[in-house]
């Protein structure tokens, strides 16, 4: 890494190989640890992955009188040193902490706007207004001095040829400075064919046919009643006004204009006014390029404000943060804060802070065996900071205030979506801070699906049990909730709703199986709600959130796809949000349901007659569960559900 080697040039020679446990030998001793403490006191550093704060803590201890904690971590690290770095990267600015948080820093949208490349077309057709347009009317103007009687090649000057074959050796000259307009060199347009029948008449005009004589006056003639008369001034005019058109400063030359302004932020965080980068040029950042004044096009300027820094819910208004995932991104920016809360000292809670994003920056493994992933207090630089916390009933509040907020926010601006994996794991994290039981389930891979689900998952249905028992919900899916406390194993019950034995492993069944769960279970909206005491909260917002998932199924299903692949994904994905619908519809008074279904009979007369029929299916089993009736007996009626291991209903012929 750059920055590895730039510790390394302030070393004594290392043998090759020998790098890393060089530079992590180096942080251990007196003027490394010197170095790190300097980095840990004025915030200039950055953390990418967890290993790298190591030996900061270690620094940290060390100076704070807990020399042999200090000796015991670095004993454990030590089998590592040849391996991997247990430092930081130094930085020129501090990383700022605060509620504010952002998608992208500023040095990734920096490097975005610099590598955006010259618009070979824009190019193309600047050569083409600019250099090929003036070249090929000069050619046109020298034809124009041949004519007699109204045709060319009749009376040809004294001087002609050598001017003709000097403008032919500018056209060889020019072509190898200027080669994104190829239309030049297309022997079937006119511009060749005329620029050969110079060269042909400048070496010997006799040796022009009639043929060659009527190609001239065709192109010549052509070119004049279109531009007017060589020389003249309405075709001047004419290429005046071309020129305008395209005098324009490229847009890879304004986005260099705005990575400057964006490099004058500190590159590791957001920027909190991007509208100071979408301004016109000013006179201090033109040339000849990019004159002053010049605006900034849209495009530049969508590209600037990804690195806005807001709140969570500010990026979801500026459409920054555009789905559960992207979340997920960017939440580990507040709760890293919140995790550090409980540290007394600032610039330790600084490095929790970091090391804790950088964690929640790593990418998940799927593991089998319901085994877990490695957490974060069992890293053992962790562990050593973690005895310095304080156990304070504000920190506490703040996270679970941070937790609620954040989860009402995610199914308020994603109603059709369940919650991802990797935005549940930050919402288990914020939940471990505010001290709250969460019993969140992840969506389990179907290629790895081992037949048992974990305690979790029984947990959460006990949830889902006692908010959804003798509801619309249950009416829809066919559940008795009273009949699913006995001690059953769970994955059992789900694989004889779905019809299909457990224990296979054949994704699609695995998928029937887990999609049964899920609907047990309802997938985290029940636990959300009761443990977060979401229902309050979002009350009025049901109607809203029913209404945009059932608008977005029917949107999705008309979708054009063209594998069949594509296809399961659609319905998948349609399926859940039909049954998110079905649990915010669950909550709502009667006559709001009522209103519901009045609101969504309309909608769907809107849709396309292929589409009424494709969906009728699902829309008669929501009919009969509203009227109380079981969809089993009612006509024409069936659950939508996602998986089959035997083709859907929904699916396409492809």
């Amino acid at each position: 890494m750059p920055f590895e080697r730039d510790y390394l040039s302030r070393l004594p020679p290392v043998e090759e190989h020998n790098e890393r446990l060089a530079l992590n030998a180096h942080f251990i001793s007196d003027a490394g640890l010197a170095q790190l403490l300097e980095m840990l006191g004025n915030g200039c550093y950055e953390i990418n992955v967890p290993e790298e704060g190591a030996l900061m803590v270690a620094a940290w201890l060390a100076k704070h009188g807990h020399a042999e904690q200090a000796r015991a971590l670095v004993a454990e690290l030590a089998p590592f040193f040849s391996q991997l770095r247990f430092y930081p990267i130094a930085t020129n600015e501090p990383r700022r902490q605060g509620p504010r948080v952002h998608v992208y820093t500023a040095g990734a949208v920096k490097d975005t706007l610099q590598a955006i490349r010259p618009n070979k077309q824009i190019l193309a057709q600047k050569e083409a207004v600019l250099v090929w347009a003036p070249f090929n009317d000069r050619v046109v103007a020298l034809f124009a001095e041949t004519y007699r009687d109204g045709w060319p090649c009749r009376a040809i000057p004294a001087g002609w040829e050598s001017r003709a074959n000097e403008l032919l050796a500018e056209y060889a000259e020019l072509r190898t400075k200027h080669k994104y307009c190829g239309k030049q060199d297309k022997p079937n347009l006119h511009y060749a064919k005329l620029r050969e029948l110079l060269r042909k008449c400048a070496t010997d005009a006799a040796s022009l046919t009639d043929g060659d004589v009527g190609m001239i006056r065709l192109i010549v003639n052509k070119n004049i009643a279109k531009h007017g008369p060589a020389g003249g001034m309405e075709r001047a005019s004419h290429r005046d006004l071309q020129a305008r058109d395209v005098a324009g400063a490229m847009h890879d030359k304004i986005a260099s204009v705005v990575a400057a302004r964006v490099a004058r932020h500190p590159q590791g965080e957001g920027i909190d006014d991007t509208s100071q980068l979408k301004g016109d040029v000013l006179d201090s950042e033109a040339s000849d390029a990019v004159p002053a004044g010049t605006r900034i096009p849209p495009s530049i300027r969508r590209k600037a404000a990804r690195c806005q820094s807001d709140s969570i819910e500010g990026l979801v208004r500026a459409k920054l943060i555009t789905s559960g995932e992207v979340m997920a991104q960017v939440l580990p920016q507040l709760s890293s804060g919140l995790s550090a809360l409980s540290i007394g000292d600032p610039a330790l809670r600084g490095l929790y802070a970091a090391i804790y994003r950088a964690f929640r920056r790593r990418r998940s493994l799927l593991l089998l065996n319901l085994e877990k992933q490695v957490r974060l207090e069992e890293l053992p630089w962790v562990a050593a900071m973690d005895r310095f916390r304080s156990q304070s009933l504000s920190h506490k509040e703040v996270a679970r205030q941070a937790l609620e907020e954040t989860a009402t926010l995610a199914l308020t601006a994603f109603p059709q979506t369940p919650i991802p994996n990797k935005l549940l794991q930050e919402f288990s994290a914020l939940a471990k801070h505010a001290d709250v039981n969460l019993p969140l389930t992840e969506e389990l891979a179907t290629d790895i699906f081992m037949g048992k689900f974990s305690n979790k998952f029984k947990d959460a249905l006990g949830i889902a049990a006692g908010l959804l028992a003798d509801t619309l919900y249950s009416r829809y899916y066919g559940i008795d909730y009273s009949t699913l406390r006995l001690g059953q194993e769970l994955a059992e019950i789900c694989s004889n709703r779905a019809g299909v034995p457990c224990n296979t492993w054949r994704p699609a069944t695995n998928g029937m199986i887990i999609e049964q769960q899920q609907i047990l279970t309802t997938q985290n909206l029940a636990t959300m709600f009761d443990k977060l005491q979401l229902g309050a909260t979002l009350r009025a917002e049901l109607p809203r959130l029913s209404r945009q998932s059932f608008k977005w199924v029917c949107n999705r299903l008309q979708v054009r796809v063209h594998t069949r692949h594509s296809d399961i994904i659609r319905i998948k994905n349609a399926a859940y949000a039909w049954r998110q619908m079905l649990f915010f519809l669950t909550l709502q008074s009667e006559s709001e349901i009522a209103d519901f279904m009045d609101w969504a009979h309309s909608y769907l007369a809107e849709q396309s007659p292929q589409f009424q029929d494709a969906i009728s299916p699902a829309w008669q089993g929501l009919l009969a569960a509203v009227r109380g009736a079981p969809i089993d007996e009612a006509a024409g009626a069936r659950r939508f559900l996602g998986w089959s291991n035997h083709g859907h209903w929904l699916e396409r012929t492809h």
